[in-house]
């Protein structure tokens, strides 16, 4: 079975939530969104105070081409423009809007019923963009990078296929393993739309054999439609971090991609969230912008780890409340899973487009060992999946030493975790090489403006 060939470790999955199907969350009373979910410029607010608005109102322009327009999820009034606290734990522009009823704008498709791509033949790659583009679609893996942009590959580029990151590898989440076993049929059609946007007639879909029942759904599906044979997928080992655009190009079609600037498509792969091929399906097909997603909540001490369908905007005490409540022995509230996401300072920072999961802590869990001094193990360095030395990227930040630091290729770091996870001596190997990375790739924007 295929795997990536450098580094990697295997944390204990905890996929609590596995089984639990998805259900559809309640209404916020007020739903808040920031104006930066997704990488690049944030969006710049078109509604003031006062304004109603129904679900799937734009109510934000993107600010600039690498950049996402945001929309409404709920229907109400706009209580304010102000900032709120959002994941990073900084505070963000948001727009903030009282939900009244439930009211939809009328050009969104609502009806159940399946819309094939055959229904769309005549759409080129360029309309699929557009519609991509102007549905505010970005990577739902966690980068949230515009998906147009991604789409739309530098001159020179020659894409030859689409790889859909299916592999959920982070501990606890499960969001992306319920949307393969009750929507197969729309990613599958948001796969083929992909293909066309990029024209490519090679699709794979990377898949954990820890899924075997999404394994087994979706190479039925694949193989039933007669339209769908160019699309195969691709059962692989459990380790992390495989989700990672290189591991996961690595894995499937056994190409490495050079260090940065290289991007993923410098070896003709196009790579897509599972998430995201639902999205695009819904925004070409059903006319729907990107304003609910999948999102687990989770933990070891929760009353009951779930899956839920959540509009943007909604608090996460919300979910964390319909879970049951926040334990007595909580540690931490993680937003995303335990290896790449981050603490919040509080449970009220709303859902956005790159929310793929709530993790609450135990006491036990959360607890960092003691820092020791470095034993020269190399543990780290067999684990990092990037061939990087980690122990000295994060004394040579401790040491403010960017110039080697850049030498030693700090930028090429996907942030996984696998080093600080795998370290005997509890050392924040991590923690010091993201202050690391974010110093040089600072010096290097800097270097390039002049």
């Amino acid at each position: 079975m295929k795997t990536f060939r450098i580094g990697g470790v295997h944390p204990a999955e905890n996929k609590l939530s596995a089984s639990a199907p998805i259900k559809v969350a309640d209404l916020p009373k007020t739903a808040v969104f920031p104006m930066g979910q997704h990488i690049g410029a944030p969006a710049t607010p078109i509604v003031k105070k006062g304004d109603k608005v129904k679900v799937g109102t734009k109510i934000a322009e993107a600010g600039g081409f690498v950049s996402a327009p945001i929309f409404s999820s709920v229907s109400g009034t706009v209580l304010k423009i102000d900032t709120v606290i959002d994941a990073s734990g900084y505070p963000k522009p948001a727009v903030y809007i009282t939900v009244e009823g439930d009211e939809w704008e009328e050009s969104i498709d609502r009806s159940p019923e399946l819309v094939h791509i055959d229904k769309v033949y005549d759409l080129d790659s360029k309309e699929i963009i557009e519609k991509i583009k102007n549905a505010g679609i970005v990577g739902m893996g966690g980068a949230c990078f515009p998906t147009h942009v991604k789409l739309t590959p530098p001159p020179g580029s020659h894409p030859t296929c689409v790889i859909i990151n299916a592999v959920e590898c982070e501990p606890y989440l499960t969001a992306d393993h319920r949307l393969m076993l009750e929507h197969p049929d729309e990613i599958l059609e948001g796969v083929a739309l992909l293909m066309k946007a990029v024209n490519v007639n090679r699709a794979y879909i990377g898949i954990e054999n820890n899924k075997p029942d999404a394994i087994k759904l979706m190479s039925e599906k694949a193989q039933y439609y007669h339209k769908f044979a160019n699309i195969e997928v691709v059962p692989l080992k459990v380790k992390y971090p495989q989700g990672g655009e290189k591991q996961l190009i690595d894995a499937v079609i056994k190409r490495q991609v050079p260090a940065p600037p290289a991007l993923p498509v410098s070896v003709g792969a196009i790579i897509q969230n599972v998430g995201t091929a639902m999205a695009v399906y819904e925004a070409v097909m059903k006319n729907k912008p990107l304003f609910e997603r999948v999102v687990t909540v989770t933990g070891k001490s929760l009353a009951h780890p779930s899956n839920f369908l959540v509009r943007m905007g909604t608090p996460m005490s919300q979910l964390i409340d319909a879970c049951g409540g926040l334990p007595s022995d909580t540690g931490k509230v993680i937003g995303g899973g335990p290896m790449m996401g981050k603490a919040l300072m509080n449970t009220d920072v709303p859902i956005c487009k790159g929310s793929s999961g709530v993790l609450i802590m135990n006491d036990k869990e959360s607890k960092r060992g003691k820092v020791q001094p470095c034993i020269r193990c190399a543990k780290c360095v067999n684990a990092c999946p990037m061939g990087l030395e980690p122990f000295l990227l994060s004394k040579l930040s401790e040491a403010q030493n960017w110039e080697r630091s850049e030498a030693e290729d700090v930028t090429s770091c996907i942030e996984c975790g696998s080093c600080q996870f795998t370290c005997p001596s509890h050392r924040p190997l991590l923690d010091l090489i993201r202050v690391g990375k974010s110093t040089v790739m600072g010096i290097i924007r800097s270097r390039h403006a002049k």
